[in-house]
């Protein structure tokens, strides 16, 4: 370990490379609140029967945070779990929030725990993938011949716009009216990386990277924009367009495989993915990656915590399930195990499994522990 913190001084030497790749990777388990024990536990289930069946080399670590976190220490995101996550080559996380903690101050909401962490680790890079499997394609809300073959990557920064922008506050003017006010902000480094990011996956997919903005009404998108163009030019192969987000959300249902990948801020891609995740039929289907500029990532279902829901058996693990596929390809380095989920998950589906958010007459209904069984009985088939 002395010999790890040393080297680790020194985080581009090779040999701090080398003897971080034979180490044992350390994997910090986040479960949260509400529906997030759940889904979690039928990902940890998975990852057991590849550390035993497929010698997948990694520990697993346990925190809390969110409000569970406050339950157990009075703050969404406390210091234990700040030193695990530092450590940690990847987090899965299950899900924050609950009903319970809404009249809390706003500094100690669950929520604000999953914000520091992203603060904390400099997870800019948000992956939101937006997959139909064609098995699923009824269960979608629009007419299976507009969303068959769906695949888009939605890139969301994740670090800065007016969800962390400063000013912000809820104050009082000399009439004794209330008024409020966020402050949406992005420096030209900012969106210069997230720009990078986004083109390297745009590279390596269909070429085709889609840029939302507001630029028309917004100064701040007219820098995004500005900087989007130069740093295209590092990248002649990808065709770089420009879209303003309430036509990007009107063609999303419109005529959403015009789509390859999609490029935009914090609050324009928060809502983006959510729309794009019904057209796959269920919020539960899909996985999420926030990354680094290290590779080093949280991993996470993108439905939130479903307390009206909660310990009755019913929610969806496929989320969490591939979010551990997208850990393996994007921070573990293990590309041949994240197939074997993708793979797994593929043919519980064609068997006709369903959880309740995806149930149609004719289909197998089974409860969270029995497609999480239904996966890990596809994996060691």
């Amino acid at each position: 370990m002395r010999v790890g913190l040393l080297l680790a001084a020194f985080p581009n030497n090779l040999l701090f490379k080398i003897w971080k790749k034979i180490m044992t990777q350390k994997i910090l388990v986040l479960a949260g609140d509400g529906i997030g024990k759940e889904i979690v536990a039928e990902a940890i289930k998975v990852i057991n029967v590849l550390k035993s069946d497929f010698a997948l080399d990694v520990e697993l670590e346990y925190g809390d945070i969110g409000g569970a976190a406050y339950d157990a220490s009075g703050h969404p995101y406390p210091k234990e779990t700040q030193e695990k996550a530092a450590t940690a080559d990847a987090i899965l996380l299950g899900a924050v929030g609950g009903y319970e903690y809404e009249n809390l101050p706003r500094k100690l909401r669950p929520e604000r725990g999953l914000l520091a962490i992203r603060a904390d680790l400099d997870l800019f890079s948000n992956l939101r993938p937006a997959i139909l499997n064609e098995t699923l394609a009824d269960a979608s809300s629009l007419r299976p011949e507009v969303v068959a073959g769906l695949d888009i990557m939605i890139v969301r920064e994740l670090t800065g716009g007016i969800y962390f922008g400063q000013p912000r506050a809820i104050e009082t003017d000399e009439n004794g009216e209330r008024f409020a006010y966020n402050t949406m902000v992005y420096k030209e480094p900012e969106i210069e990386r997230i720009a990078h990011s986004s083109f390297k996956i745009a590279m390596q997919r269909n070429k085709r990277l889609c840029s939302v903005d507001k630029a028309n009404v917004l100064e701040v998108s007219e820098l995004w924009r500005e900087v989007l163009e130069r740093v295209a030019k590092e990248y002649p192969e990808v065709e770089l367009s420009h879209m303003y987000v309430d036509n990007a959300a009107m063609q999303l249902v419109k005529e959403p495989k015009q789509f390859d990948v999609i490029v935009t801020g914090n609050l324009f891609g928060d809502i983006l993915s959510d729309a794009a995740a019904m057209l796959t039929g269920s919020i539960g289907m899909l996985p999420s990656a926030s990354l680094n500029a290290d590779g080093m990532g949280m991993y996470e279902p993108i439905h939130g915590s479903a307390p009206d829901i909660a310990g009755q058996n019913i929610a969806n693990p496929l989320a969490t399930i591939m979010s551990v596929s997208m850990m393996l390809r994007y921070s573990l380095n293990n590309t041949e195990l994240a197939n074997k989920i993708d793979a797994a998950v593929e043919k519980v589906l064609a068997q006709g499994y369903r959880t309740a958010d995806i149930f149609v007459e004719g289909t197998r209904l089974v409860g969270t522990d029995g497609m999480g069984d239904a996966v890990i009985a596809a994996l060691q088939a």
